[in-house]
């Protein structure tokens, strides 16, 4: 048998070698025209499924994103994006002055306490149809369009006013855009036209910055919305000196800005409480008050935010803030998160002193009903005041409110003493800023009539029960009209009897400092024109009073008559 020669070998090892190097080209290059094809034509479906879509649940924090181009637009690079950035030069509205942007200005206001509805949570009223009212297309038509849509796709940064599940379909931005221009409307966002507060209202998607002292209105692509208001959100306009004390705030409405971090199902408020909080009565007619006209409408649910926080004020009337939000209160200087809400109010409805203007508040809120929540949130028992001709053995309650270092009763016994005489049970005590509030709600609301002399004390009547009355003694000095605007008008409002006693020179300590043919007793109306310090410093800081009781006798005869209709 021959051998094999050593060249045959060689030949057909080479040609084996071909063939498995053809194979394996064939091999490759099948998978690699596979892989273009399923890239090229789904990308997605590797990912995420066959329907390529991400249920917004499930995306990776990682995926930026799309949206269309826009060649004029400037492309954004960071996150931080300063306030106006991206607005041209858009008008700036100051606190202090009452001017109005131009949508005002041009005669095209609305009014500012008519509110439009939000569209339902999910966007639809019909889940066969769009936002717009037009019909669903096919899977098919939206995935032609989706192939079209991606030629023109570029990837930004999350600094949007779209959120993750845009990311698929632009169209949904518009239609979220439009949803916001529909609940907004032609509305300026902000009030500046009342005399005492400033206020802003926005219903939409709204973006709350505390670290950045901003409130962004934001707005779809196309609109020609462009405001810049300055506020700060307390109720006492024009008063420079308190309000130089209050964060001021930059509510803007704006395209771009840095992406949610927390959301929000519930309306936001925000307020300060730096101003002349500590003082019973500024607690109530700055604070108390527009907050109830504000909020009460909410039922608790609503977030409340609180620029320059007074922790001690938030801890004396927790119980009052509990009534009115179920949510813990955010510290506005000490939070940096971006709070993301359907619908935030900035600022605090207020109209007068102490009072709550029916006509412009919001629902119609009233000092009742205001009197009312004030004994519901303290659990009161008492809701009016002692019928005395269904109760022929009751004593009907005197509470007399004491003083201690400025406009002090010198004759308080006296007093005491002819109170007793007509049938009254008589109580003494004094409502200082470290009162117990609960306790001493509790004792106003046991009584029928309260007297004191014009002072913060006289406050507490938001305590009283309907019917009762409330008795204000008027020290000298031409006091009568600011006695009637901060108690008497707001005590009739909320449903009490209302009488004002106005001292005479005799019954004024006054007349131990100055004799009695001084100017300050012929015309004492004369030295307002020095100021509402100087009005303080004299006439009520330096000032007691010594009740005629023989005078005076006939308005307690007129609280009796009062409980006896």
């Amino acid at each position: 048998m021959m051998k094999e020669r050593p060249s045959s070998k060689l030949v057909r090892g080479a040609r084996q070698e071909s063939r498995r190097f053809r194979l394996l080209v064939i091999v490759v290059g099948f998978f690699l025209v596979s892989l273009t094809f399923v890239v090229v034509s789904k990308p997605e479906a590797i990912l995420f499924g066959l329907s390529g879509k991400l249920p917004t649940d499930e995306a990776p924090p990682s995926i930026l994103i799309q949206q269309p181009v826009d060649k004029q637009a400037p492309v954004v690079a960071s996150k931080k994006i300063p306030i106006g950035a991206l607005g041209g030069d858009p008008k700036v509205v100051d606190d202090e002055a009452d001017v109005k942007p131009k949508e005002i200005r041009d005669g095209k206001e609305e009014d500012s306490n008519v509110l439009s509805e939000p569209d339902p949570a999910s966007g639809m009223t019909d889940p066969t149809h769009n936002r717009d009212g037009s019909a669903h297309k096919s899977d098919s038509e939206m995935l032609g369009e989706e192939r079209k849509d991606k030629e023109k796709k570029v990837t930004l940064p999350t600094v949007s006013n779209y959120t993750i599940h845009d990311a698929d379909d632009p169209s949904n931005a518009k239609q979220e855009g439009a949803s916001n221009t529909q609940q907004q409307g032609s509305k300026p966002l902000c009030d500046f036209s009342n005399f005492r507060a400033n206020v802003c209202e926005m219903r939409g998607d709204v973006r709350i910055h505390p670290k950045a002292t901003s409130v962004l209105y934001m707005e779809p692509e196309g609109s020609q919305r462009d405001e810049v208001w300055k506020i700060k959100p307390y109720p006492r306009k024009g008063d420079e000196f308190c309000l130089s004390h209050i964060t001021e705030l930059t509510v803007k409405s704006s395209k771009v800005a840095a992406e949610c971090t927390k959301y929000h199902e519930v309306p936001a408020v925000i307020f300060s409480l730096t101003g002349y909080t500590g003082n019973l009565f500024h607690d109530f007619t700055d604070v108390m008050v527009p907050l109830f006209t504000t909020a009460s409408e909410f039922n608790g649910e609503v977030q409340f935010l609180i620029t320059d926080m007074a922790l001690w004020w938030t801890i004396k009337y927790h119980t009052v803030l509990q009534k009115l939000s179920k949510y813990p209160i955010i510290d506005f200087s000490k939070d940096d998160q971006v709070h993301c809400f359907k619908h935030a109010i900035v600022g605090l409805h207020s109209y007068m002193e102490f009072t709550i203007d029916a006509t412009k508040s919001p629902h119609g809120v009233t000092m009742v009903d205001f009197n009312r929540f004030m004994r519901g949130a303290y659990s009161l028992g008492k809701d009016t005041a002692v019928m005395l001709g269904e109760n022929p053995k009751v004593k009907p309650r005197l509470l007399i409110i004491k003083r201690h270092r400025t406009r002090m009763f010198l004759n308080l016994d006296e007093i005491i003493a002819m109170a007793e005489g007509l049938g009254f049970e008589v109580v003494i005590d004094e409502a200082n800023v470290s009162s117990d509030i609960s306790g001493f709600a509790k004792l106003v609301n046991s009584v029928d009539v309260m007297m004191g002399v014009h002072g913060a004390g006289l406050t507490n009547c938001v305590f009283l029960p309907q019917n009762a009355t409330l008795i204000q003694i008027v020290p000298w000095g031409g006091l009568d009209w600011i006695s009637r605007i901060d108690f008497g008008d707001p005590a009739e409002m909320m449903g009490l009897r209302y009488k004002q006693y106005a001292i005479g020179v005799d019954e004024s300590s006054l007349t131990d400092q100055y004799p009695r043919d001084h100017e300050i007793f012929k015309n004492p109306i004369s030295f307002h024109k020095r100021g509402f310090e100087f009005i303080r410093h004299t006439f009520m800081d330096k000032q007691n009073v010594k009740l005629d009781c023989k005078r005076f006798r006939p308005i307690l005869l007129e609280a009796l008559d009062n409980l006896n209709p």
